[in-house]
Protein backbone atom coordinates (compact mmCIF):
# COMPACT_ATOMS: atom_id res chain seq x y z
CA UNK A 1 0.00 0.00 0.00
CA UNK A 2 1.17 3.03 -1.21
CA UNK A 3 1.97 6.39 1.36
CA UNK A 4 -1.05 7.99 0.28
CA UNK A 5 -3.35 5.26 0.33
CA UNK A 6 -2.26 4.36 3.37
CA UNK A 7 -3.02 8.08 5.11
CA UNK A 8 -6.59 7.76 3.04
CA UNK A 9 -7.14 4.62 4.34
CA UNK A 10 -6.25 5.75 8.22
CA UNK A 11 -7.80 9.14 8.12
CA UNK A 12 -11.46 7.34 6.28
CA UNK A 13 -11.03 5.15 9.54
CA UNK A 14 -10.73 7.62 11.86
CA UNK A 15 -13.63 9.52 10.53
CA UNK A 16 -15.96 6.49 10.82
CA UNK A 17 -14.89 6.04 14.11
CA UNK A 18 -15.30 9.89 14.91
CA UNK A 19 -19.45 9.62 13.56
CA UNK A 20 -20.40 6.02 14.86
CA UNK A 21 -19.10 7.53 18.27
CA UNK A 22 -20.36 10.43 18.05
CA UNK A 23 -23.96 9.98 16.05
CA UNK A 24 -26.21 7.07 16.83
CA UNK A 25 -29.83 6.80 18.02
CA UNK A 26 -32.48 3.95 17.30
CA UNK A 27 -34.13 3.80 14.11
CA UNK A 28 -37.29 1.08 15.40
CA UNK A 29 -39.24 1.78 18.32
CA UNK A 30 -39.61 -1.72 18.89
CA UNK A 31 -35.69 -2.13 19.40
CA UNK A 32 -34.46 1.33 20.85
CA UNK A 33 -30.87 -1.19 21.62
CA UNK A 34 -30.33 -1.11 18.14
CA UNK A 35 -28.79 2.49 17.47
CA UNK A 36 -28.09 3.89 13.77
CA UNK A 37 -24.34 5.38 13.10
CA UNK A 38 -23.24 6.67 10.16
CA UNK A 39 -20.14 5.05 10.70
CA UNK A 40 -19.89 2.74 7.92
CA UNK A 41 -19.95 5.57 5.35
CA UNK A 42 -16.49 5.80 5.22
CA UNK A 43 -15.42 2.04 5.47
CA UNK A 44 -17.45 1.97 1.88
CA UNK A 45 -15.66 4.68 0.33
CA UNK A 46 -12.36 2.80 1.65
CA UNK A 47 -13.66 -0.89 -0.23
CA UNK A 48 -15.29 0.83 -2.64
CA UNK A 49 -12.32 3.19 -3.88
CA UNK A 50 -9.18 1.76 -2.13
CA UNK A 51 -9.98 -2.27 -1.96
CA UNK A 52 -11.84 -4.87 -0.29
CA UNK A 53 -9.07 -5.71 2.03
CA UNK A 54 -8.30 -2.23 3.43
CA UNK A 55 -12.25 -2.02 3.50
CA UNK A 56 -12.06 -5.40 5.60
CA UNK A 57 -8.71 -3.98 7.89
CA UNK A 58 -10.60 -0.45 8.82
CA UNK A 59 -13.69 -2.52 9.25
CA UNK A 60 -12.13 -4.64 12.06
CA UNK A 61 -9.96 -1.73 13.70
CA UNK A 62 -12.97 0.43 13.98
CA UNK A 63 -15.37 -2.82 15.63
CA UNK A 64 -12.08 -3.08 17.93
CA UNK A 65 -11.82 0.36 19.20
CA UNK A 66 -15.58 1.38 19.14
CA UNK A 67 -15.99 -2.11 21.91
CA UNK A 68 -12.90 -0.96 23.46
CA UNK A 69 -13.73 2.73 24.12
CA UNK A 70 -17.73 2.52 24.14
CA UNK A 71 -17.73 -1.02 25.98
CA UNK A 72 -21.06 -1.67 24.12
CA UNK A 73 -21.33 -5.36 23.15
CA UNK A 74 -17.93 -6.42 23.91
CA UNK A 75 -16.05 -8.69 22.38
CA UNK A 76 -19.49 -10.32 21.05
CA UNK A 77 -20.22 -6.80 19.81
CA UNK A 78 -16.84 -5.89 18.04
CA UNK A 79 -17.36 -9.51 16.22
CA UNK A 80 -20.89 -8.84 15.24
CA UNK A 81 -20.12 -4.81 13.98
CA UNK A 82 -17.59 -6.99 11.91
CA UNK A 83 -19.37 -9.31 10.19
CA UNK A 84 -22.29 -6.77 9.40
CA UNK A 85 -20.16 -3.67 8.28
CA UNK A 86 -17.57 -6.59 6.91
CA UNK A 87 -20.41 -7.72 4.68
CA UNK A 88 -21.61 -4.44 3.39
CA UNK A 89 -18.51 -3.40 2.27
CA UNK A 90 -17.19 -6.52 1.19
CA UNK A 91 -20.12 -7.66 -1.58
CA UNK A 92 -20.54 -3.73 -2.35
CA UNK A 93 -16.39 -3.32 -3.35
CA UNK A 94 -16.87 -7.01 -4.84
CA UNK A 95 -19.49 -5.79 -7.41
CA UNK A 96 -18.26 -2.80 -7.51
CA UNK A 97 -15.27 -4.49 -9.23
CA UNK A 98 -17.08 -5.79 -11.47
CA UNK A 99 -19.45 -3.64 -12.68
CA UNK A 100 -18.04 -0.58 -11.81
CA UNK A 101 -21.26 1.39 -10.78
CA UNK A 102 -21.99 2.28 -7.36
CA UNK A 103 -26.31 1.35 -7.56
CA UNK A 104 -25.95 -2.43 -7.63
CA UNK A 105 -23.35 -2.94 -5.51
CA UNK A 106 -24.57 -1.00 -2.82
CA UNK A 107 -27.93 -2.58 -2.69
CA UNK A 108 -26.19 -5.65 -2.89
CA UNK A 109 -24.12 -5.34 0.13
CA UNK A 110 -27.27 -3.54 1.82
CA UNK A 111 -29.70 -6.70 1.06
CA UNK A 112 -26.25 -9.27 1.83
CA UNK A 113 -25.93 -7.74 5.24
CA UNK A 114 -29.44 -8.16 6.32
CA UNK A 115 -29.14 -11.73 5.48
CA UNK A 116 -25.63 -12.33 7.32
CA UNK A 117 -27.19 -10.44 9.84
CA UNK A 118 -29.99 -12.55 10.48
CA UNK A 119 -27.79 -15.75 11.07
CA UNK A 120 -25.24 -14.05 13.11
CA UNK A 121 -28.14 -12.88 15.51
CA UNK A 122 -29.43 -16.30 15.38
CA UNK A 123 -26.02 -17.19 16.54
CA UNK A 124 -24.37 -14.91 18.99
CA UNK A 125 -27.50 -13.30 20.15
CA UNK A 126 -27.95 -16.35 22.18
CA UNK A 127 -24.53 -16.45 23.70
CA UNK A 128 -24.06 -12.62 24.90
CA UNK A 129 -27.87 -12.27 25.95
CA UNK A 130 -28.01 -15.74 27.71
CA UNK A 131 -31.72 -16.11 26.08
CA UNK A 132 -32.95 -19.12 24.08
CA UNK A 133 -32.44 -19.02 20.35
CA UNK A 134 -36.45 -18.96 19.61
CA UNK A 135 -36.72 -15.64 21.40
CA UNK A 136 -33.92 -14.44 19.08
CA UNK A 137 -36.05 -16.30 15.79
CA UNK A 138 -39.11 -14.39 16.63
CA UNK A 139 -37.05 -11.13 16.21
CA UNK A 140 -35.60 -12.00 12.81
CA UNK A 141 -38.49 -10.19 10.40
CA UNK A 142 -40.00 -7.93 12.49
CA UNK A 143 -36.59 -6.64 13.92
CA UNK A 144 -33.47 -7.36 12.83
CA UNK A 145 -34.10 -7.39 8.86
CA UNK A 146 -35.58 -4.24 9.05
CA UNK A 147 -32.88 -2.58 10.81
CA UNK A 148 -30.03 -3.95 9.47
CA UNK A 149 -31.45 -2.77 5.84
CA UNK A 150 -32.40 0.36 7.24
CA UNK A 151 -29.15 1.21 8.44
CA UNK A 152 -27.24 -0.30 5.36
CA UNK A 153 -29.41 1.62 3.30
CA UNK A 154 -28.94 4.66 4.88
CA UNK A 155 -25.23 4.32 4.52
CA UNK A 156 -25.29 2.96 1.17
CA UNK A 157 -27.45 5.94 -0.21
CA UNK A 158 -25.55 8.82 1.84
CA UNK A 159 -22.07 7.00 0.53
CA UNK A 160 -23.04 7.02 -2.60
CA UNK A 161 -24.15 11.02 -2.40
CA UNK A 162 -20.64 11.38 -1.08
CA UNK A 163 -18.72 9.97 -4.31
CA UNK A 164 -20.74 11.88 -6.82
CA UNK A 165 -19.52 15.03 -4.46
CA UNK A 166 -16.10 14.61 -3.74
CA UNK A 167 -14.01 13.99 -6.58
CA UNK A 168 -11.94 11.37 -5.44
CA UNK A 169 -8.30 11.41 -6.60
CA UNK A 170 -7.97 9.16 -9.82
CA UNK A 171 -5.13 7.07 -8.50
CA UNK A 172 -7.88 5.57 -5.84
CA UNK A 173 -10.43 4.22 -8.89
Amino acid sequence: MGTKKLVLVSLFTAISLILSISIHFPILPQAPYLLYDPGDIPLLIIALYMGIPEGLLATLIVSILMALITGQGGPIGALMHFIATGTLVSVAGFFYKKLKRLEIPLILGTISMAGIMSIANLVFTPIYLGVPVKDVLILIVPVIIPFNLIKAGINSFLSYILTKIIPFPAYLK
